[in-house]
């Protein structure tokens, strides 16, 4: 009986499912079927870090971009506290080695307050509908909570994007401290970052990164120079950089500086600030991303590509020179590729790295050894040879290696098809709108700080008594010594 059993089902099992009723009449989805594609299609969404419209996830941040945002803004901060701090201490003399450090302390609680009240809106609102300055919506951080601004990211909290932009705004002007060392009032160091927030900073970082910013390639439809930089080549390297210049030189040289030795006091301080700093700026260029996502990892690969070959060319370079590779020329040479990398970070692919990380260590290294010694200025850490020229040289060098295929943002129709951005890339263009940016930063660093030094030194004077100079800031300015034998 089961030998014939189970072909007869077999048989009523097909015709069960080839009748006519059955094969023409298709089953309605039923409503779950279209909840389920919405959530799906917010999953696609966030995974692909893209617009999650029309889903069941939207105005939520995600947890895993918005977990890598916070670490990395942690990891920005680590940069100037204790990273920035310990690397300028050990490169001073051992009387200046807490004036340094206050001042890294200062200016990260004093931009913290700017931020607050005024900065952040500035930068990242839009209301003012200008493209030099944002809007006043977001003064004082009101609405900035845990929803994405949309305008920046799509699955960031708005309130860690704010923070993690507040790094960057901290570290800064924190890089003008090492050309004006061992020489430069606490009082008017303040007053002066002060006034530079609003009259260099702020601008230029909405300029460049504001959703409606005069320089914003990627992400202004409108913008009028569509350049483009990844992490801050021109908003934070060239800004400080070329301000510090101008800041040292309207100072004048420190009292002994060319008649007698200067040496750094810890070379050891020195290397751990270099570490710290490497470490962080992992934070500051994959950061840069938004995201946790493949241009995240690429600039991840970049930058520490650059980073590693810049200082072994640094070194290289100085073994030609001196037949010695030192400790202070592996950690300048890195300090170097990361900041020249910095512009270019997302948009280049490891090839394009590479060759940046050489020029990173050749053209600052000529900077710092023979510029510095032709022309007798007193930049007393080399933030003018690091940073002004790295971040100059990075923001041009972007130009002649971003690539889509690093980042397709590049060539974006929506935005990048509409400003030019698409066009200058795949002309191999893109170098033209970065010189247009490079000069209009260097405009504005340059004129900003002429005029706030020489009011700021007609107003209550600059530099202290040439005994307290001599004597120390750290016992004249804030009544400690870093070191007590």
């Amino acid at each position: 009986m089961k030998n014939w059993m189970l072909p007869l089902l077999l048989v009523t099992g097909l015709g069960l499912f080839s009748s006519p009723a059955r094969s023409q009449t298709a089953a309605p989805i039923p409503a779950s079927t279209a909840a389920l594609e919405a959530r799906v299609a917010g999953l696609e969404a966030y995974v692909k870090n893209s617009d999650p419209a029309g889903s069941k996830v939207t105005g939520v941040p995600g947890p895993g971009h918005n977990a890598w945002m916070m670490v990395s803004s942690a990891l920005v901060l680590f940069m100037t506290l204790p990273g920035l701090a310990l690397f300028y201490g050990g490169l001073v003399r051992t009387k200046n080695v807490l004036s340094v450090m206050a001042q890294c302390l200062g200016i990260a609680g004093l931009v913290t307050i700017l931020w607050w009240a005024l900065g952040y809106s500035l930068v990242f609102g839009k209301n003012f509908n200008c493209p030099f300055l944002g809007g006043s919506e977001y003064f004082f951080l009101r609405g900035v909570d845990f929803a994405p601004n949309t305008d920046y990211s799509y699955w960031v909290s708005q309130s860690v994007f704010c923070m993690y932009q507040l790094m960057f705004a901290i570290i800064t002007p924190a890089l003008i401290v090492g050309a004006i060392a061992e020489r430069m009032q606490f009082k008017a160091l303040m007053l002066f970052v002060s006034a530079w927030m609003f009259v260099v900073y702020f601008p230029l970082a909405h300029m460049v990164w504001g959703s409606t910013g005069f320089m914003n390639g990627v992400w202004n439809p409108q913008a009028f120079i569509p350049a483009v930089d990844f992490a801050g080549g021109t908003v934070v390297h060239m800004s400080s950089g070329w301000s510090a210049l101008i800041l040292c030189l309207i100072l004048g040289k420190r009292i002994g500086f060319g008649t007698e030795p200067m040496p750094p006091h810890s070379l050891v301080l020195c290397m751990v600030g270099t570490g710290m700093l490497w470490v962080g700026w992992y934070g500051f260029n994959a950061g840069s991303a938004l995201a946790s996502d493949g241009i995240a990892a690429n600039a991840f690969l970049t930058t520490t590509l650059a980073a590693a070959v810049a200082s072994f060319t640094w070194a290289v370079a100085e073994y030609i020179l001196k037949e010695k590779a030192s400790v202070l020329g592996f950690c300048s040479g890195a300090v170097a590729g990361l900041v020249v990398i910095t512009p270019a970070c997302g948009f280049v692919d490891a090839t394009g790295a590479v060759l940046i990380g050489i020029c990173a260590g050749l053209v600052p290294f000529f900077a710092v050894i023979k510029l510095k010694s032709w022309f007798r200025y007193d930049d007393a850490l080399d933030t003018f040879g690091v940073h002004a020229v790295g971040g100059t040289l990075g923001a041009l060098l972007t130009g002649f290696f971003a690539t889509e295929k690093a980042n397709p943002n590049l060539t974006v129709a929506s935005v990048a098809g509409k400003n030019g951005l698409a066009d200058l890339v795949s002309s191999h263009k893109l170098w033209i709108a970065q010189i247009e940016a490079i000069f209009i930063t260097l405009a504005l660093s340059i004129v900003a700080t002429v005029i706030l030094g020489y009011t700021l030194k007609a107003l209550i004077g600059l530099r202290p008594a040439p005994e307290s100079e001599r004597q120390g800031l750290d016992t004249t300015d804030h009544g400690e010594e870093g070191y007590v034998y």
